[in-house]
């Protein structure tokens, strides 16, 4: 049976439940076979090792259904018009939604001028469906290709290419997988994905690219003096939606940032979006005061860690990267790209602006929470939750029903140096760039400990394909369960995990344009 939900992000968790295991019908989408290509050839690994793995996997045996339409498209920003690449006609682009087990279906007309490819960002699905090179090769413009893996883990994920500097348009689009079993202790669901926007109205993500490898985009890279109070790194009270782009697309520089250890980024943007709105054009989520909302944050842009908060209200944490976490409250999250975190809030009456700092970069990102009579505030207003107990990933815990399974220490200890010449604007992991990687390796059963040592003066969320790995938290504890995790300059982050998905397998920095300039390599399972 196949089922295609609502590619909206209004559907509630109980009507998606409730419509799939009723079984209902009629509702599948058709994949389009015309120009299909041939499917992906796996990359030359053990292809027996990833049927075994894949087989392992819990399965329903139902099949989910979705098309996705990457192609030029012209989108509303909130009356800022732009020409840019999304999935479809909406940034983001359609919700994806199964159950724990189900066999998602995704099948992609490649409508764009060069070759594409769909990363699903966090998923420990089966290597020949990941998304990117070598596991899985590109499509070719004006070709089509169904992806068909089985989601093994609840949580929230996202998906995006993994072509060149395509992460910086608008093809991005939230996924979420449920567990039927999971008890239901909210009311109400709000999906929220974040991203920082040139495409269209500034300087294009690849001259940005150019600029920055030139040294006329170096302005970019350095901030001087705080000037702003403690742990708000570079943040005000205005708003950049009225500057005018400057043609190295980087107008002035980031400021430091304390959470983030020094310079916030390397790109001032024009925009920071809210599910692909402006502060000044925010969308508007309601729900009834007193209800219990899940609301799942997902960062999906290209440069820009985002300081999020609820005005007038705490947060409770309680997931990371799709896993559950100790349950904490705070009044802010740090997110960097690629970044997921759900929290869980008891709403008030009233009007209340969830705002998404851009961190160091005096700017920000909104939406509005409704639950009763009244006036938003003012575009540029922030919260003072900004400024309160901002939570990070030594502030979370794993919880227990997810701790690695496998005890004691690492059998295989990995570096992983992160490495970057400034002036070039070349980034490197272990002195190299991705061109001249020699890949990490692991044996399908290992426990292996990945350290992170960053030695540059720059911040890196640096993340690994298809697993989750266990932060070490800077005590030797176990922290939370992640595929993503910030660096700070001249820190060190380990991170544990049990070799269980075979293939060959990506890590890299998920700032786009660290990415593209170098700072990526491979994991390798080896026989």
């Amino acid at each position: 049976m196949a089922i295609a939900p609502s590619t909206r992000f209004g559907v509630s968790r109980r009507t998606f439940l409730a419509a799939a295991a009723a079984g209902v019908g009629g509702l599948a989408l058709t994949a389009c076979t015309t120009g299909r290509s041939s499917n992906p050839s796996p990359a030359p690994f053990d292809k027996n090792a990833i049927a075994a793995a894949e087989a392992a996997r819990p399965h329903t045996g139902r099949i989910v259904e979705y098309t996705l339409n990457p192609q030029g498209a012209d989108i509303d920003l909130g009356g800022i018009k732009v020409r840019t690449l999304a999935y479809g006609d909406s940034v983001p682009g359609q919700l994806i939604r199964a159950n724990v087990g189900d066999e998602l279906a995704i099948t992609v007309n490649n409508g764009l001028d060069h070759q594409t490819s769909v990363h699903w960002h966090g998923i420990a699905l089966r290597n020949d469906m990941d998304g990117a090179l070598p596991a899985s090769p590109n499509i070719e413009s004006g070709q089509s290709f169904t992806y068909r893996f089985s989601v093994p883990h609840s949580g929230t994920y996202w998906a995006h290419p993994h072509v060149g500097l395509d992460t910086d348009y608008g093809l991005y689009l939230p996924i979420v997988v449920d567990d039927p079993s999971e008890p239901v202790d909210y009311d109400a669901e709000w999906i929220v994905v974040l991203d920082d926007w040139t495409d269209g109205i500034g300087t294009s993500p690849q001259q940005i690219l150019s600029d920055l490898q030139s040294g006329s985009g170096m302005g970019s890279m350095g901030g001087s003096g705080m000037g702003n109070m403690p742990g708000m790194g570079g943040m005000d009270h205005g708003s950049n939606e009225t500057m005018t782009p400057s043609a190295s697309g980087v107008p002035n520089s980031p400021e430091p940032s304390a959470l983030l250890g020094g310079d916030a980024g390397d790109v001032i943007y024009p925009y920071y979006l809210v599910n692909g709105r402006i502060a000044s054009a925010p969308t508007t989520f309601s729900a009834a005061a007193g209800q219990r909302v899940r609301i799942r944050i997902i960062n999906a842009g290209a440069d820009t860690a985002f300081r999020v908060a609820l005005t007038d209200h705490t947060m409770t944490v309680t997931h990371t990267d799709g896993f559950p976490i100790v349950p904490r409250e705070v009044d802010a999250l740090l997110l960097g790209m690629s970044e997921r975190y759900d929290v869980i809030v008891t709403v008030k009456d009233g009007v209340f602006p969830l705002v998404a700092a851009a961190e160091g970069k005096n700017a920000h990102g909104r939406a509005l929470l409704r639950t009763g009579s009244g006036d938003a505030p003012d575009p540029a207003f922030l919260p003072r939750e900004l400024a309160g107990r901002v939570g990070t990933v030594e502030t979370f815990a794993a919880a227990q029903s997810v701790v690695l399974p496998q005890s004691g220490d690492a059998n295989v200890n990995l570096k992983a140096d992160l490495g970057g010449d400034m002036m070039s604007y070349q980034w490197t992991i272990n002195g190299r760039n991705y061109d001249q990687t020699e890949p990490l390796t692991v044996k399908e059963g290992d426990r292996a400990r990945i350290t992170f040592t960053n030695m540059t003066m720059m911040w890196h969320p640096m993340h690994l394909h298809g697993h989750t790995f266990q932060v070490v938290k800077s005590d030797g504890s176990a922290g939370p369960r992640k595929d993503t995790v910030i660096v700070r300059p001249m820190e060190s982050v380990a991170v544990d995990l049990v070799a269980d998905n075979p293939g060959d397998w990506m890590l890299h920095c998920h700032n786009g344009y660290h990415q593209d300039a170098g700072m990526m390599t491979r994991l390798d399972y080896v026989l």
